[in-house]
């Protein structure tokens, strides 16, 4: 038992070694060295203190939403409306921000919870048109997250345009006291590493020590027979979708409020596409996607500095972590073989 707990905990880091080696390889076929090539990366993602917060700041909201992931994960939901869900958090927050005039310590709070309700909402619709409309969050989610792209550019370029004009930059800058406080001159606001960490603990005691994290479980493994357990799957489904909104919401205003200090078009960055790539890398464990969100942090941020020192372009880092999901697609998690070399024979042998 001892070898196959090692070899299921120890299976996530095999695709990231293959992946090294690959990306290696593609670095000699450029005739770059692999150890300048890793070394520029490595330097442009902790070369200084500033570099080290930067990818701390980027890695806050792809956390928040992958933890939210594992949630409908577990629930066997493919949450890709978590893009939309963060724009949404994004927007939410935004309003408060350019509407709201009250003291700091109100305001951020309010901002927060603004930003959860609507990534929880608009995550909710995805939930009800699949429970009743027989829509597919996949294509449900896909739909929304265009919606909120659009809905984002029309608010930057309407309504909320800056004093001289529309334009698609982004809004008016937000006031100070809407804006998270941040640590030195770093994006990273203190603030949001703690919301960070109640996130991922509290959804870790759910699914491991909850009445509902085990009718998660149940109807993610088997729903006809979480049904006849008597677990609702409208209300578990709509509620986990909810819960990986409400969270990936505030990732939204945390990138709204500390990152940036207004709303810009393509406010997310990509970051929930990101936390989908996490969670798979990470096999649905919540205990491991702060580590891998932060390694795929690392990554991209230090992409740019190798494409700097290298003039080869920084998409290297995005197939670096693309190449690593793709080979724990292909080859799957350890824990799925039943019955691991050795055991076949030890279970033919009565107890004594």
């Amino acid at each position: 038992m001892k070898r196959a707990s090692l070899l299921q905990r120890g299976w996530v880091i095999v695709p990231i070694l293959v992946a090294l080696v690959i990306t290696a390889l593609l670095l000699l076929a450029f005739k770059v060295s692999p150890v300048e090539g890793f070394g520029a990366m490595i330097r442009g993602a902790f070369g200084d203190m500033s570099k080290t917060l930067s990818v701390t700041a980027f890695w806050v909201p792809m956390t928040l939403a992958a933890v939210g992931l594992v949630v409908s994960f577990t629930a066997g939901l493919w949450n890709i409306g978590v893009e939309g869900q963060i724009v949404m958090g994004a927007i939410a927050a935004s309003w408060l921000a350019l509407k709201l005039d009250v003291p700091r310590g109100l305001l951020i709070p309010l901002e927060m919870l603004a930003a959860m309700a609507a990534g929880a909402i608009w995550a909710g619709i995805v939930a009800v048109l699949k429970t009743r409309g027989k829509v597919h969050e996949i294509f449900g989610g896909l739909a929304f997250n265009n919606l909120a792209i659009i809905f984002t550019n029309y608010l930057i370029s309407g309504p909320w345009q800056p004093p001289e004009g529309g334009t698609f930059r982004g809004t008016s800058p937000f006031p100070d006291k809407a804006l998270l406080p941040l640590l030195g001159d770093s994006r990273l606001s203190p603030i949001s590493v703690v919301m960070v960490i109640v996130a991922v603990v509290g959804v870790f005691l759910i699914l491991r020590g909850t009445a509902w994290g085990l009718k998660l479980k149940a109807l993610g493994k088997n729903p006809d027979s979480a049904f006849l357990l008597g677990v609702s799957s409208e209300r578990e489904t709509i509620l986990a979708l909810m819960l990986c909104g409400a969270l990936a919401g505030l990732g939204g205003a945390v990138r709204v409020t500390s990152w940036f200090d207004s709303l810009r078009q393509s406010i997310s960055g990509g970051i929930g596409y990101l936390a989908l790539l996490v969670v798979m890398l990470s096999a649905f464990r919540v205990a491991i996607v702060p580590f891998v969100s932060f390694f795929f942090s690392a990554v991209l941020n230090g992409s740019i500095t190798l494409q700097l020192r290298t003039q080869l372009h920084s998409a290297l880092g995005g197939i670096l972590t693309g190449v690593m999901v793709l080979l724990v697609l292909l080859f799957g998690d350890i824990r799925t073989l039943r019955i691991l070399p050795g055991q076949r024979r030890k279970k033919a042998v009565p107890d004594e």
